[in-house]
This record gives C-alpha cells, sequence and structure tokens, in this order.
C-alpha cells in the first residue's frame, strides 16, 4: 500500500478517536475547583451480575432534582447501557456536611407505594448495585479484608479492595432492606500554587459507605438537617413489598486531603491484586508456544527436507511414484474447494476483525482508550469494524479470484452481509426481549438506525472497494498446476476426522489465553473494570502464533494422508480453540455466575455465541492463510514431472 493511501485513513481515524473522546492520557484536562465550587454528582446506571440487565437510575423511586439532565451519551456508552444523569446531591469542595435530607418536602417521610415497594424490594433481592460518578471517577466501596489470619492482632495486615459502586440493599432473614444513607467520602489534591493565589483542588478518589437507617432512628429539623444515630442502637430500614413504606433518603459528605496525584488517580480502580498470575500464565505461555515451534520446526523442517531430497531425486523416478505422500497430490492441492464465495467472505471478516482487534488492543495498550473515557473502546471497535471493511474486501476478493470465482458484485455483497447480518440479526432478538423488560442496556430505536447506516453507508461501500481491487489484482500464484479429473482420496484413519482434528488443534492456542479469558469473562458479565492490555496484547501475539502452527502442522498430516481437500477443512480446525472457549463459557456460567431467569440465561448465551463466532472466524482466518503459505512453498519446492 502506497503511502499517499494511507494518509487520508489515517488523518479519518484520528479523527475519528478526536471526536469520540477516546484520547486520554493521564494528566491531560483535570478539572480544578476552588473552595466551597460544586462538585457534581451523576448517577450512571443500576448493575446486576445476577440479571444482566442494567437499568436506569430513575427507574427506581429515589429523589429527583428540579430538572432532570441527561449527559449526551457517545456509540458504546449507549451499547453498554449507560444513562448519565444529574442527581439532587449538593456537594461542595472541601466543605463537610454532617447529615442532609433529600426530597422533604416540609419535613415530610418521603412514601413508597406498594408498587414501588416491591419493585425495590426485587432489585435487592437481584443484588443490585448502584454506579455514581463525581468529576468522572466512579464511586467505590471499600472492602477491608484480612489476608493474614494470625491470633495476634498487630499482625494481621489489611488487604484493601474497592468494590464498583455500592449495594442498593440487603437481606437478612427474609427481611429486605434499603440503603438510605450515604456517607461520601471524597479525596482531593491540593495543588500547589504561588503566594498570592488561591488554592486548587482536584477530585482523585470517590468512595461511599452505604447505611441502611430507619426512619424512626432519624432526626430532622426544618432545614432538611438530619442527626444520625449515635453508636450500633439504630436498626435498619426494612422494605416491606406487600405495603406502603416510610422512609429519609440522606448522605453526608466527608473530604480528606491525599498524595495521590491527578494523573494515577484511576490507579485504585485499576490496580489488579493478581498481577503475577498474569505474569505467570504470560510466561508458561511461551516458554510451551517457543517449546512447541521447536519441535515442530524441527519434525516439519527434517521431515520436509528428506521429503523434498527424496521428491527430487531423479535416478529413482519410478520408486517415487510408488511412494505415498503429499507430493502424490500436486495435481489436486490447489483445486478449487466447494462454495469459493462463502469461504472468501468468511476469510475477509476474519481479516477485518484481526485488523479492528490489533488496532484497538495496541491503542488501548498505550493508554489511550482508558476506562475513564467511557464507552471509548466500544466506540473505537464499532468505528474501526466498519473502515477495516476496505481490508477484508481486498483479501476475499483476491482470494476469490484465486479460486476462479466470477461473480465479484454478489461476492463482495456476501463479504459485507454475512457475518454482520448474523451479528446484527442476534443483538437484534436479544435487544427485543431487553426491551421487553425495560431495560437501559435496549439499544435505542434511531441508536439501531444510525447502526444500520454506518453499516450500509460506511462498511458495504469500504468492502465494496476493496473487493474491487482485491479482485482486479492478480491471483495468488499457485506452484503447481491442477489436474482435470481429480484424484481419488484413499481411505482416512479415524484420527483424521474434522472433529476429532478441531479437538487436537484446539488445545494450544485456547491453553495460551485460558488465564485472560478469566479476567475477560470477569469484566464482561460481573461489572469489572479491564484495563491489563499489555497483557492482552502479548497474549494475542501468543494466539497467532500457536493457531499459525497447529494449522501448519494439520495440513502437513492431512496433505500426507493424499487428502486434497485442505481449503474448508483447514479454515475449520484452525479455529477449534473456540469450540474450547465455547466449553468454558459453559462452565463459567455454571460456576462463577449466580444466574437463574431466562432471558439473562438468554442474554448470556446469545452474547457468548457470537463472541464463539468470532474467535472462530479469527483464528479460523489466522489459521487459514499460514497454512496456505506453507502449502505454496513446500510445492513450489519439488520439482514436477
Amino acid at each position: 500500500v502506497k503511502a499517499q493511501d494511507w494518509l487520508p485513513w489515517s488523518l479519518l481515524l484520528f479523527s475519528l478517536m478526536y471526536e469520540t473522546s477516546t484520547f486520554y492520557v493521564p494528566g491531560v484536562a483535570p478539572i480544578n475547583f476552588h473552595q466551597n465550587d460544586p462538585v457534581e454528582i451523576k448517577a450512571v446506571k443500576l448493575t446486576s451480575s445476577r440479571t444482566q440487565l442494567p437499568y436506569e437510575y430513575y427507574s427506581l423511586p429515589f429523589c429527583q432534582p428540579s430538572k432532570i439532565t441527561y449527559k449526551a451519551e457517545n456509540l458504546g456508552e449507549v451499547l453498554r447501557g449507560d444513562r448519565i444523569v444529574n442527581t439532587p446531591f449538593q456537594v461542595l469542595m472541601n466543605s463537610e456536611k454532617k447529615c442532609e435530607v433529600l426530597c422533604s418536602q416540609s419535613n415530610k417521610p418521603v412514601t413508597l407505594t406498594v408498587e414501588q415497594s416491591r419493585l425495590v424490594a426485587e432489585r435487592v433481592t437481584e443484588d443490585y448495585y448502584v454506579h455514581l460518578i463525581a468529576d468522572n471517577l466512579p464511586v467505590a466501596t471499600r472492602l477491608e479484608l484480612y489476608s493474614n489470619r494470625d491470633s495476634d492482632d498487630k499482625k494481621k495486615e489489611k488487604d484493601v479492595q474497592f468494590e464498583h459502586g455500592y449495594r442498593l440493599g440487603f437481606t437478612d432473614v427474609n427481611k429486605i432492606y434499603l440503603h438510605n444513607h450515604l456517607s461520601f467520602i471524597l479525596y482531593y489534591h491540593r495543588e500547589d500554587m504561588e503566594e498570592d493565589q488561591e488554592h486548587t483542588y482536584r477530585v482523585v478518589r470517590f468512595e461511599v459507605i452505604p447505611q441502611s437507617i430507619r426512619l424512626e432512628d432519624l432526626k430532622t429539623d426544618e432545614k432538611s438537617s438530619c442527626t444520625l444515630p449515635e453508636g450500633t442502637n439504630s436498626s435498619p430500614q426494612e422494605i416491606d413489598p406487600t405495603k406502603e413504606n416510610q422512609l429519609y433518603f440522606t448522605y453526608s459528605v466527608h473530604w480528606e486531603e491525599s498524595d495521590i496525584k491527578w494523573a494515577s488517580r484511576w490507579d485504585t480502580y485499576l490496580t489488579m491484586s493478581d498481577v503475577q498470575i498474569h505474569w505467570f500464565s504470560i510466561i508458561n505461555s511461551v516458554v510451551v508456544v517457543f517449546f512447541l515451534s521447536g519441535i515442530l520446526s524441527m519434525i516439519i523442517i527434517r521431515t520436509l527436507r528428506k521429503d523434498i531430497a527424496n521428491y527430487n531425486k531423479e535416478d529413482d523416478i519410478e520408486d517415487t511414484m510408488e511412494e505415498s505422500g503429499w507430493k502424490l497430490v500436486h495435481g489436486d492441492v490447489f483445486r478449487p474447494p466447494q462454495y469459493p464465495m462463502i469461504l472468501s467472505s468468511l476469510l475477509g471478516s476474519g481479516i477485518q476483525l484481526f485488523c479492528m482487534i490489533l488496532i484497538v488492543i495496541f491503542v488501548a495498550m498505550l493508554g489511550m482508550l482508558s476506562p475513564s473515557s467511557r464507552g471509548a473502546l466500544m466506540t473505537t471497535a464499532c468505528f474501526l469494524f466498519m473502515f477495516m471493511g476496505v481490508f477484508g474486501g481486498f483479501s476475499a476478493g483476491r482470494l476469490y479470484r484465486t479460486l476462479k470465482g466470477h461473480r465479484w458484485k454478489k461476492g463482495a455483497f456476501c463479504t459485507a452481509t454475512l457475518y454482520p447480518g448474523v451479528v446484527f440479526g442476534i443483538c437484534f432478538v436479544l435487544n427485543c426481549f431487553i426491551w421487553g423488560k425495560h431495560s437501559s442496556g435496549a439499544v435505542p430505536f434511531p441508536t439501531m438506525v444510525a447502526l444500520l447506516c454506518m453499516w450500509f453507508g460506511i462498511s458495504l461501500p469500504l468492502v465494496y472497494l476493496g473487493y474491487y481491487f482485491g479482485f482486479r489484482k492478480q491471483p495468488y500464484d499457485n506452484p503447481v498446476r491442477t489436474n482435470q479429473i481429480p484424484r481419488q482420496i484413499p481411505e482416512q484413519r479415524w484420527y483424521m476426522n474434522r472433529f476429532v482434528g478441531i479437538l487436537m488443534a484446539g488445545i494450544l492456542p485456547f491453553g495460551a489465553m485460558f488465564i485472560e479469558l478469566f479476567f475477560i469473562f470477569s469484566a464482561i458479565w460481573e461489572n469489572q473494570f479491564y484495563y491489563l492490555f499489555g497483557f492482552l496484547f502479548l497474549v494475542f501475539i501468543i494466539l497467532v502464533v500457536s493457531c499459525s502452527q497447529i494449522s501448519i502442522v494439520m495440513v502437513y498430516f492431512q496433505l500426507c494422508a493424499e487428502d486434497y481437500r485442505w481449503w474448508w477443512r483447514n479454515f475449520l480446525v484452525s479455529g477449534g480453540s473456540a469450540f474450547y472457549v465455547l466449553v468454558y463459557a459453559i462452565f463459567y456460567f455454571v460456576n462463577k455466575l449466580d444466574i437463574v431467569e431466562f432471558i439473562p440465561s438468554l442474554l448470556y448465551f446469545g452474547y457468548t455465541a457470537l463472541m464463539v463466532l468470532s474467535f472462530w472466524l479469527l483464528t479460523g482466518t489466522i489459521g487459514f492463510y499460514a497454512a496456505y503459505m506453507f502449502v505454496r512453498k513446500i510445492y513450489a519446492a519439488v520439482k514436477i514431472d
């Protein structure tokens, strides 16, 4: 590709990333607050790992401000179910509040109707968490775990971890209690200023201690102030779903100075206590892959050298012809397979996915897709997939031409619609179920129309463009001619069965990425932050290497067994690790998640099916191209009579 061809694409990509606020370099654009400046507390959503259905903050009867305003969201935020909205909490920089009553009119408590009480009780029993943000920092609940279980208290070390959001309430002996008092603890960093200037502050952490305090134990006055009960004398605020409930929503604000700089304020949220596990898994994977690389290279190079030397001996042509081996199928090995259009279309989508994933992981590894830029990762991935259509179309068009295809327009349409059409169809069906639950995770109709416009307005024309140039380009140069009459294939051994091949070929790539898969699943299904993109990049490289190696070995064995129908088989077998991902997803569902209802289960398996399909396309494409290069290389090395 020429440099002048790259320039407009790189400029377009840069402007796209800039528009969607995906660049986050720590230390850029902090907000400075003066003493008593308002610090806005916003609500994001309610989430639960038991139901997988996010809801808007005001789907529950929380206190509302006089005017509700929603923040304009980017594509990624909408797809994640974020609905960022203002709240009535009045927080001033470095200004303490002992106890303040929310939405109290004439000092009267809030009355929840029977319907509202039932809804609140239902959300509490479903383990919902409330997510708030202050200065774009998510609220966290501090968990202090004792890592050293020694009898001497002094020797006990507290291991501090943070839980994202705070629990809506809790259940105890079949009774349901609501957290109606929030103690906000905000940490600020005082900026160094010159002597004559006023001090400025920056918010560097946002914690909450949720409490449940019953109506009778809270004393309030006419100024909306309240007094919290002392010690442990108070009882929690029970919510009875069968009748009306009266309660106060209250909050307090406490400020603390911190040494944490603004640029490092996300470290608390992104710190993982098990980084060592990642290093062990990476080192383990690298050692296994290099060890196997050495063995495979040695076996294949030695065997191939011997084969090529034997095949190229002019003296023993008759002996050679009687031998079995991969040379005997030279007249059929490049025979076009069945359904070349579908094969080239799937491989084109695989190239599109490969380019998108590689760029996203690399850019995220450089710190440009931080969780502080909400939805940036998903927005960038969607746009990149659309723009990578030009590469997907080009590779599909050239391969289709090589496979003697001639209906390029139909092939281009198939490439542009086959995989995205399946994804859109599954997502639309799942979205209908989410709509029925009135969840904020449902993609709004205008967003769906916008996605369709992007698909048909950006991706489709780019795939056609790439396909046109790929189809016009010289086809791949196959080193041997194809015979007119196909050779008979001998009966194959049981271990050459396609499903056995998938099981054998999938183990190595899956083993290389198994640990990382656990953290990715936790991030997706348990509302955790995933930010170990450096590890993910290494795992991706290992995955590419292991898929390539295993597919070369499998195609070599197949050709030695005189079975020349390797095109489809290699594509299917190379994606064998997707089968193990599916098995692992089922294991994760049964052992790690607490999902019991039909719709959350349907969502889990619907989205898992999309992940497995995408992973199969990705690994199948990597393996196919590695095997194709290998096959062309070995047949170019022998003399064909």
